[in-house]
C-alpha cells in the first residue's frame, strides 16, 4: 500500500532508501481511488523515528492510505522541533469534525504515573471518546494499549518489578481470528515497559485475548467488533530502537539489564538480531485490510 506523504516529510527519504514504496500527493491524486484515511497519534517523545516505524509497517498492501499525524495541543514536546511539528503535525481541535477509518495510538513514556496524572490525560480522552464515532478501527500501542483499556473498559494497568525489556516469544492464542491470519504458532515482539495487565481482567471485560506470551504476559486483545484493537508491545520498533532505550538507561546510572533476547548471543557488545520484522509487517497489514479496509463504510460520514 503506497503511503501518501508530503514531499519533504523525513521518513520519506528513510523509506525509499529501504525501497519501500511511499507516493507524494501530487501523484496520488492522479489515481481515481479513496485512499483509507488513517490518523497516527504520535505520543512518543522521539516522533520522527516513531513516524517512521509506523509508516514502514503501513507500507506493505496495495491500497492507498492517507495519513493525519497528531499531537496532543496541550503538551510542549521537547525532542522534536517545533518547525517539524508546526509542518507536519494536527491537534484535535483541526482534526475533530473528520472521520478516518483506521487510527493508531503510540505508545508514550509515561507509565508509571497515574493515567490521571499525565498532563494531556483530558485531551486523550477526548480523542478516545471521539473515536467512538468518527474512526472505524483504531489500534492502540504499548502506554497507548493500556490508556485504552482504562478508559474503555476501566482496566487498570499494575507495575511490575522490574522493566520488562527485550524481545520475547509469543503465541498465537485464537488463530481464526482474522487479525493473526498468517502469523506462525510460535512468533517474537518486542516489549519495553515497567507496567502491565491482567489477562483475566481483558477477559471479564468480554475482550479476545488472541496472543500472549509466557514471559511477557498479554500481547493482543480485540473487542468483537474489531473497532478497538490492543498491542501491548512494541512490533514497530526497528533494528536499533532497543538499544538505544539501555544505552539511554545506562547513561542516567539506572541499574538495569540488558534486553533480553535482544543482542546476538545475549551480549550487549554485540549487535541486536531482528526477529520481529515479518509478523510486523503482517500485524499490520490485517489491521488494515481485515480490521479496516474490508470493514469500513466507503462514506465515512455514516460513522457518526
Amino acid at each position: 500500500m503506497p503511503v501518501i506523504l508530503p514531499t519533504d516529510l523525513p521518513a520519506v527519504e528513510t523509506l525509499s532508501g529501504e525501497n519501500i514504496f511511499v507516493m507524494t500527493k501530487k501523484r496520488a491524486h492522479t489515481q481515481d481511488i479513496r485512499p483509507l484515511k488513517i490518523g497516527i497519534v504520535n505520543l512518543m517523545p522521539t516522533k520522527i523515528a516513531t513516524e517512521t516505524q509506523i509508516l514502514r509497517l503501513l507500507s506493505n498492501t496495495p491500497l492507498q492510505i492517507e495519513i493525519t499525524l497528531v499531537q496532543m495541543g496541550g503538551h510542549e514536546a521537547k525532542n522534536t522541533s517545533k518547525e517539524h511539528l508546526d509542518a507536519f503535525y494536527h491537534t484535535f481541535e483541526d482534526i475533530k469534525a473528520t472521520q478516518f477509518d483506521g487510527m493508531i495510538i503510540t505508545g508514550a513514556p509515561v507509565e508509571t504515573l497515574p493515567f490521571t496524572e499525565v498532563d494531556y490525560w483530558d485531551e486523550l480522552c477526548a480523542i478516545m471518546e471521539w473515536t467512538k464515532t468518527h474512526v472505524y478501527s483504531t489500534m492502540h500501542i504499548c502506554w497507548g494499549a493500556q490508556a485504552g483499556l482504562y478508559y474503555h473498559y476501566g482496566i487498570d494497568k499494575y507495575e511490575l518489578e522490574e522493566k520488562l525489556s527485550g524481545v520475547y516469544p509469543h503465541r498465537v492464542n485464537i488463530p481464526l481470528s482474522r487479525l493473526m491470519r498468517g502469523f506462525d504458532d510460535g512468533f517474537y515482539a518486542p516489549h519495553s515497559r515497567y507496567t502491565s495487565i491482567h489477562e483475566e481482567d481483558i477477559i471479564a471485560a468480554g475482550l479476545s485475548v488472541l496472543s500472549k506470551s509466557d514471559s511477557a504476559g498479554l500481547y493482543i486483545a480485540a473487542s468483537d467488533d474489531r473497532r478497538q484493537v490492543f498491542v501491548t508491545g512494541h512490533s514497530e520498533y526497528d533494528r536499533m530502537t532497543l538499544d538505544g532505550e539501555y544505552r539511554r538507561d545506562i547513561g542516567k546510572g539506572l541499574s538495569i539489564e540488558p534486553p533480553i533476547n535482544y543482542y546476538e548471543d545475549d551480549d550487549p557488545d554485540k549487535p541486536p538480531v531482528m526477529r520481529w520484522r515479518s509478523h510486523a509487517h503482517l500485524l499490520f497489514a490485517n489491521w488494515l485490510n481485515y480490521y479496516v479496509y474490508q470493514e469500513t463504510p466507503y462514506n465515512l460520514a455514516s460513522l457518526s
